[in-house]
């Protein structure tokens, strides 16, 4: 029943990745037709991020009353409505209207979710689950990039994906026995009646602190690399709007090919040294996107981004019980989620307004900088965990 449980877990994360790469993807079809600037990219984004934000701060005492399974459930119809909404959108007002239940679907499946699997499965198990989302994230886009060769149908291309985020939609309502079978295991029970605290007494920690810091750092990396890794490529490298498309596609399997390695080593090296080896791989990558390199190297770059940034943030949420302990894992994770969308929604729309006055040759630039935020940040964290004993500096399990 656990192993059933899981795969559904799996198929559910797919859902959580399908529209996060399809905006990024699409823009510069949509900006060109709507004859709207490029920045203009950060208000629908910012929307989506605020929206998770907000769902992610209510997420703990939300999911303890009515459960992982329910609020899975919920936030996938969500997620495929707003879709469906995107695919007709005639202006940028409908984008901004329709991210909200986007946003708001999005935070309460990843909360709900992230926090079940770090506490009933293993480290490689939170790897694999991402590694899932990896997949909705690399499918979308070469979906998207297929419509767009078709007369820059990016319409099309959102209709195709509300399809496949339907069905997952429905597997997650036939599902929803399996949860209330899993629950009846008393132990199960026990372990999921967490303690709902305030972010008032979180942000006294120091180490919440530097958890929330380095993930939003992580994330902002994940997202305006997403975001406006496409326009990148179109604007400095001269790349045509379906090219960039598919190179985007590169980043994203970069992505899911990092969490399905960091899976399979998990097994053997603990979360700690899978986060510092994906460190190594994305700042090696962000110096190669600074130098003036060939187009495919610098898209080759993007895929090392993918790479290397893949198992800090799966690793460091799974992390969450260990560092602050189980009782309070579910508050800590949904704060975690509303750090992480803090950046999504801040960052991508600051480089948006430094791409446009500054030209988007700044753009490895600007991945140095959060990569820079994240090491410091985490170097706090790690002395905090030190004194408490709870850093574990092994290599191997």
């Amino acid at each position: 029943m656990a192993t059933l449980l899981l795969i559904i877990i799996y198929i559910a994360f797919i859902s959580l990745g399908i529209p996060d790469s399809l905006f990024g993807t699409a823009w510069p079809a949509i900006n060109q037709e709507f004859g709207l600037p490029v920045s203009a990219a950060g208000y629908v984004t910012f929307i989506i991020s605020g929206c998770t934000i907000i769902s992610s701060l209510i997420s703990a005492k939300v999911i303890n009353k009515y459960g992982t399974g329910k609020i899975t459930a919920i936030s996938v119809v969500m997620t495929a409505a707003a879709l469906l909404g995107f695919s007709y959108s005639q202006s940028l007002a409908w984008f901004c209207l329709f991210a909200i239940p986007l946003g708001l679907g999005a935070g309460a499946v990843d909360s709900a979710l992230n926090n079940y699997v770090a506490l009933h499965y293993k480290s490689s198990h939170m790897n694999l689950l991402h590694c899932f989302y990896g997949i909705g994230v690399s499918i979308s886009p070469y979906l998207m990039s297929l419509a767009l060769s078709e007369q820059d149908n990016w319409r099309g291309g959102y209709y195709t994906v509300f399809v496949i985020q339907g069905v997952i939609a429905l597997i997650t309502l036939f599902s929803l026995p399996l949860w209330r079978i899993a629950n009846q295991d008393k132990q199960e029970a026990k372990d999921e009646a967490s303690r709902t605290v305030s972010i008032a007494y979180l942000f006294k920690l120091s180490s919440a602190r530097a958890a929330w810091l380095m993930l939003i750092a992580s994330c902002a990396i994940e997202y305006t690399a997403g975001i406006w890794g496409s326009t990148f490529l179109v604007y400095t490298k001269g790349l045509s709007v379906e090219s960039a498309a598919k190179c985007l596609t590169l980043y994203y399997v970069g992505m899911a090919t990092g969490r399905l390695l960091a899976g399979l080593a998990a097994n053997k090296l603990t979360s700690w040294k899978l986060i510092q080896i994906g460190q190594s791989i994305l700042v090696a990558a962000i110096v190669m996107l600074m130098l003036p390199l060939p187009t495919v190297v610098s898209a080759a770059a993007l895929f090392l981004v993918g790479l290397g940034n893949a198992p800090i943030f799966p690793n460091l949420l799974h992390l969450t019980p260990r560092n602050f302990g189980k009782e309070i894992s579910q508050s800590m994770m949904g704060t975690q989620m509303a750090a992480s969308y803090v950046g999504i929604a801040l960052m991508p729309p600051l480089f948006g307004l430094l791409g446009q006055s500054l030209g988007l040759n700044v753009f490895p630039y600007f991945l140095m900088l959060l990569f820079v935020v994240m090491i410091l940040s985490m170097s706090r964290l790690m002395v905090v965990l030190k004194k408490q004993n709870l850093y574990d500096g092994r290599w191997f399990q």
